[in-house]
């Protein structure tokens, strides 16, 4: 697996692995995270996903050159969570394709992450993501190292944000 810097030539990708993820979770009848429409058929959510590539860095996880995964990082949280109150590297978003689950991408790119942080000479990288239903993404962040450091709501929406120190 390769970790190469992305930008917006990679939207297209991206949108796709956010398809597949989005019809995933449907198919499970876990539509409280993203709904069940593509990403990629709803203007906000593409200019949403965009306007974090344009703000932050984007990588690419790739697997015999196929992009597998990706995540954009930035300096700074959300609104919709607690300043942190010292300098951060902020997971953005996190996908990982379908075709490539199970095989360590998303933890591929939360380690890359962790070294962005460590380069930049940043001690705390945090996260946020949904935490309804099962809290199976809770989790899995929880096992890649990060702990829960408080939990927020938009409109309906609950949320789980998470810290880990590098």
């Amino acid at each position: 697996m390769e970790i190469r810097s992305g930008d917006l030539d990679d939207l297209p990708v991206i949108m796709a692995m956010l398809d597949e993820a989005v019809a995933w979770l449907a198919a499970a009848g876990r539509t409280g995270q993203w709904g069940s429409e593509p990403f990629s058929t709803q203007p906000r959510r593409v200019e949403g996903i965009t306007a974090k590539i344009r703000s932050g860095t984007t990588w690419i996880a790739e697997v015999d050159g196929v992009p597998a995964g990706g995540m954009t990082l930035t300096s700074t949280a959300p609104s919709h969570v607690t300043a942190a109150g010292e300098p951060e590297v902020y997971v953005s978003w996190l996908v990982t394709s379908r075709s490539f689950a199970g095989r360590g991408v998303g933890a591929a790119l939360l380690a890359h992450a962790r070294e962005e942080a460590r380069r930049a000479g940043v001690g705390l990288l945090r996260v946020d993501c949904y935490a309804g239903s099962d809290g199976r993404l809770v989790d899995y962040y929880r096992r890649n190292g990060f702990e829960p450091v408080e939990t927020f709501t938009v409109d309906t929406w609950p949320g789980q944000l998470l810290a880990q120190r590098v």
